[in-house]
């Protein structure tokens, strides 16, 4: 599968996501990203917890590699996108980015698993839900 066209989502630096610096503690960009990747699930009409109820299965971070090139700052306005560079039967991998303005201050490539939400054993995307994922 050749990556999509990435999501974007608006986030802006608070006071609670920076260190004593005024910088945004490297952690956050972890946030940063899921938020990202929730509100792209939200657009394709894909609530996460309507998915558990519905399915049995959750969405969980088995691998993520972050690469952090320029701090953001309180107050800042960032944008957070997100496409999916790989998508397998049970699991599929994010390209991320943070971005202010035309600056890229990280990116991440995360790997997400589907499980069953009882047994947190691995299971395929269910059916519906991957085929809006295409």
């Amino acid at each position: 599968m050749s990556e999509t066209a990435a999501f974007r989502h608006r986030v802006r630096v608070y006071w609670e996501d920076t260190d004593a610096g005024g910088v945004v503690y490297y952690a956050n960009y972890l946030k940063f990203f899921e938020r990202a990747r929730t509100e792209w699930l939200r657009s394709l009409g894909i609530g996460q917890e309507a998915g558990r109820v519905a399915t049995g299965t959750v969405f969980v971070v088995a691998d993520a590699t972050v690469s952090y090139r320029r701090p953001a700052r309180l107050d800042d306005e960032i944008v957070v996108t997100a496409s999916v560079r790989e998508l397998c039967r049970a699991s599929l991998v994010f390209a991320q980015q943070a971005w202010r303005g035309e600056e890229l201050l990280a990116e991440a490539e995360v790997r997400v698993g589907c499980v069953d939400a009882a047994t947190f054993r691995p299971v395929r995307i269910p059916l519906q839900i991957f085929d809006a994922l295409r």
